[in-house]
């Protein structure tokens, strides 16, 4: 994905984030794929963004709810 595809997708944070900013944002761009960037960092220059394996985020997801994963 390019920098403008990236800018132009709509992210979240999560519920359970704090209001000082220190969170993460996640955008579903495409099915197979989850973007992951800073919130404090969100559009700066070049700033990478982490794009992971739907699958792959899934599990890590399952993995922190049931405990598996701390």
């Amino acid at each position: 994905m390019t920098s403008l595809e990236l800018n132009s997708i709509t992210w979240r944070k999560s519920s359970r984030s704090s209001a000082n900013g220190n969170c993460v944002e996640v955008a579903c761009p495409h099915d197979t794929v989850v973007a992951v960037r800073d919130s404090k960092l969100p559009t700066e220059g070049d700033f990478p963004h982490l794009l992971v394996d739907a699958d792959a985020w899934s599990g890590l997801i399952a993995g922190i709810k049931d405990g598996s994963i701390s």
